[in-house]
């Protein structure tokens, strides 16, 4: 992966990638459960029942089991609190957003013929939130073995000292900027510093553990579908769909890792404390679709199968760095660097596919006073790739995506009561871990309710849900791959207004 070209603009330079990383092609794999508040409440198990705005995210047949033509805005509030646990000691952040999290209509033709056997067309188009980035993670504790150190040594063994000091910051390949960091910020020592072809280094960190660490994590960003549906009903028994989907996607995600180590000083200088920041901002669009279908077994029992291919994403990341260090030597004063480039390395494009996903489904109508609806998901995680697979780039890290990651199931269960005009929800939702280990991230269990109220009309939704997983990922990919114990305790409210036209 070489640079082709650079071009420095307010401190900008154009390259062809970093170093991606599993949990960057996670981040756009998964979806979190978003939708109208009816869909929310039930814990999103619409997959055989359709009939709701959100329902053709789950099975584009959906949107033929209309009646009417309708519209919709749903409004959503979520709050996020982590509480971390590193090495024992206990912290917690939390986040709060309020977002626009659909929009749709749906359109129904009706054919009056008796004799056709295509009874009708439904046609709409809906704008999902599908992910909201947003989240504040702060984790603390002593370490009592590893340091930052080896992220550095791990990056720098094996590059010629020459390129460190010879090739400026602007041209240099992500692994190289690594060690310049470590090299300029004196974290690491060459063993021939007068040696140009040195590739062997030494930490500058004093050795004997209990390095307090400080880890925050500050992300913002979206990932929202926009989707275009087309459905028809044969005897108004079977139901067909299809969905053309185009997906929006920005992440901006800023870390700031602290390390103070109060170990005996030596006689030459060695690294007191440092604080290393990394800004990443990635963007771009993608594209899938879907394809489903509803059979109406008998007028109460029915079944859905859906299908939502890869989505093949076009990305660009921005990322930029800075170290700050403090050193002293026995009976020495501190002395500082600062090492800020004032660079946003600015790469070029590349390819990310994620998987797709198969949804069975079924749902038991009550007549008109409630239903039973459960769906179950299978995404194999483990086929996530960065593309082109041939750029050596890209190898190591499809090899660790298969290696891994896996492929895990959900299941969505909902149910629904009706008392005249108000109808009462409620829903269950569990989501296996993507990865192998079942630890980097865990399990997720939510639990959620609503109710509705239908003034003719105008229908008015309002829904809780509450999730909540366990992860441990390490503050840094490679070298320094230490984390934190985290549970992520997510509530959210929603609200959705609808309108029959």
């Amino acid at each position: 992966m070489k640079k082709i070209l650079f071009l420095l603009i307010t401190g900008l330079t154009v390259s062809i990638s970093h170093s991606q990383e599993v949990s960057d092609a996670l981040r756009f794999s998964q979806d979190n459960l978003t939708g109208t508040a009816r869909f929310r409440a039930m814990s999103g198990a619409f997959g055989a029942l359709g009939g709701d705005l959100s329902s053709i995210s789950v099975n584009p047949a959906g949107s033929a089991i209309f009646i009417n033509n309708q519209m919709g805005v749903t409004f959503s509030n979520q709050n996020i609190k982590n509480n971390s646990n590193y090495f024992g000691t206990q912290t917690s952040d939390k986040d709060n957003s309020f977002i626009l999290n659909q929009v749709g209509a749906i359109f129904v033709f009706n054919d009056r013929n008796p004799n056709n056997n295509w009874k009708k067309i439904a046609i709409g188009a809906t704008y999902e939130n599908t992910n909201n980035f947003n989240n504040n993670v702060f984790s603390a504790g002593t370490n009592p073995t590893n340091s930052i150190d080896n992220y550095f040594l791990t990056y720098a063994n094996g590059i010629p000292l020459g390129d460190i000091t010879g090739i400026p910051y602007k041209n240099q390949f992500y692994d190289e900027q690594q060690a310049y960091f470590g090299y300029y910020g004196f974290v690491i020592n060459p063993v021939n510093p007068l040696d140009k072809n040195n590739t062997q280094y030494t930490s500058n960190v004093p050795a004997g553990g209990n390095y307090y660490h400080e880890n925050e994590i500050y992300a913002r960003g979206y990932n929202s579908k926009l989707s275009f549906n087309i459905s028809t009903s044969y005897k108004d028994r079977i139901y067909f769909g299809a969905n053309l989907n185009a997906h929006i996607t920005d992440y901006r995600r800023s870390s700031s890792f602290y390390e103070d180590n109060s170990n005996p000083l030596e006689p030459t200088e060695t690294i007191s404390n440092l604080r290393f920041n990394n800004e990443l901002y990635t963007y771009g669009n993608g594209f899938s679709f879907q394809l489903g279908a509803i059979a109406k077994v008998t007028d109460s029992f029915r079944l859905g199968l859906a299908y939502e291919s890869n989505t093949w994403y076009e990305l660009y990341d921005e990322v930029s760095q800075s170290l700050h260090t403090t050193t002293q030597a026995a009976n020495g004063p501190e002395k500082y660097a600062d090492i800020n480039p004032n660079i946003i390395n600015v790469y070029e494009s590349y390819t990310l596919q994620t998987p797709g996903k198969t949804t069975f489904s079924a749902a038991y109508i009550f007549g008109k006073s409630g239903l039973i609806s459960v769906d179950y998901a299978i995404k194999d995680y483990g086929n996530a790739k960065y593309k082109p697979t041939n750029d050596p780039g890209f190898r190591g890290v499809n090899n660790d995506i298969s290696n891994q990651l896996t492929n895990n199931g959900e299941l969505r269960i909902g149910a629904e009561y009706k008392i005249n005009q108000l109808s009462l929800r409620g829903g269950y939702r569990y989501e296996g871990s993507p990865y192998k280990n079942k630890t980097t991230i865990g399990d997720l269990n939510s639990y959620s309710g609503g109710l509705g109220y239908n003034f003719g009309g105008t229908k008015l939704d309002l829904a809780y849900s509450y999730a909540e997983r366990k992860s441990n990922q390490g503050f840094f990919s490679k070298g320094f791959t230490d984390g934190a114990n985290i549970t992520s305790k997510l509530n959210n409210v929603t609200l959705t207004l609808l309108f029959e036209l």
